[in-house]
């Protein structure tokens, strides 16, 4: 299985991108994730936010299970995570819009909106919890106890 996130913004902090690889780094081989960063569109809001999407979709291939990660998405938990991202056979792209959201070409293209938190997020916390939560949700996958532990 291979996950790509798209976050728009810059690149995590080093204090955070350490904690971030710890989680990924713990999964299996056969479980790759990628991350790739967009820079923030520039000019006026829907310009700007136009400008984000089409270098998204550029990442987005047609057979991939495409989540988008808003603060008004589907509130699930880590078991449900688990069983409808970490089990299907297909390539998995998190999408994670900028300060302002995504676009409507973005929200169209996407499978399925969770949102993490009811909370609003800085964009570098939300990469932490969401790797966190793709470890989790693996190792719920195979049985480990770290989800109760």
């Amino acid at each position: 299985m291979y996950i790509n996130i798209i976050s728009v913004g810059n690149k995590p902090r080093p204090d955070l991108s350490g904690l971030i690889t710890s989680y990924t780094a713990r999964l299996p081989s056969n479980i790759k994730v990628s991350w790739t960063y967009i820079k923030h569109g520039v000019g006026g809001l829907e310009h700007s936010m136009d400008s984000e999407a089409e270098k998204i979709l550029s990442y987005i291939k047609p057979t991939d299970l495409v989540i988008l990660l808003d603060e008004i998405g589907d509130q699930i938990n880590s078991e449900q995570f688990s069983e409808r991202f970490i089990k299907p056979a297909r390539n998995i792209v998190f999408v994670i819009g900028g300060a302002y959201g995504v676009s409507e070409k973005i929200k169209a293209t996407a499978n399925r909106t969770i949102s993490l938190s009811k909370l609003v997020l800085p964009h570098q916390i939300v990469r932490l919890v969401l790797a966190e939560q793709i470890y989790r949700a693996y190792t719920i996958s195979i049985g480990h106890p770290y989800h109760h532990s």
